[in-house]
């Protein structure tokens, strides 16, 4: 039987939940569901870079390349790292710095998988400005990045495929599968 939000709260004792994923795989709007049925507070880890480098993510991309993005996002990722109770929507690239795993591990790593084509089409109807896609080949690039990730993603403590699932399904499935790794230690003293 699934835990309760309580006593699943209980259980996780402060840890923050991260999610990882591609561009557009719904970290954002499947974190916002999962919060509120946590009583945890959400973070957009992108939003909180934006408003550090006073900025727009392509603004960044523009003037310090990716790797000075990529920077900025470890910097920020360490300061989210210090507290508790989250659920953190992370950027898509985030598993590719060796150092954000050591951050990313101070919680539980959520990876959303979805599929390309599922991916390119959320892309295509979304008007966010994804600086690694201003390509002529938009699609050629999400293959690209997700055969350079994918094994990187699978790190995660915790993978969620998605199909057509909505946010709101994603987040109540999430709460189904955490209690499988989590174990409460008061149970384990009694056995």
């Amino acid at each position: 039987m699934a835990e309760t939000a309580p006593s699943l709260k209980q259980t996780l004792a402060g840890r923050s939940l991260y999610l990882v994923g591609m561009m557009g795989s719904g970290k954002s709007s499947t974190g916002r569901p999962l919060a509120e049925r946590l009583g945890y507070g959400f973070v957009d880890a992108d939003a909180v870079i934006e408003q550090a480098a006073g900025c727009t993510i392509p603004e960044i991309f523009e003037s310090d390349g990716e790797a000075g993005f990529r920077a900025i996002e470890t910097q920020v990722l360490s300061a989210i790292s210090q507290r508790h109770s989250l659920v953190v929507a992370t950027g898509g690239g985030v598993v590719t710095q060796l150092e954000n795993w050591g951050l990313l591990h101070h919680g539980i790593v959520i990876w959303l998988d979805v599929a390309q084509e599922q991916l390119l089409e959320r892309l295509r109807a979304d008007d966010t400005a994804r600086p690694l896609l201003q390509q002529p080949d938009p699609a050629a690039a999400v293959e690209t990045l997700l055969s350079e990730r994918r094994a990187l993603y699978a790190e995660a403590d915790l993978t969620v495929v998605i199909q057509e699932e909505t946010p709101e399904q994603v987040a109540d499935g999430i709460m189904q599968l955490l209690p499988t790794l989590l174990k409460d230690p008061t149970k384990s003293r009694r056995d």
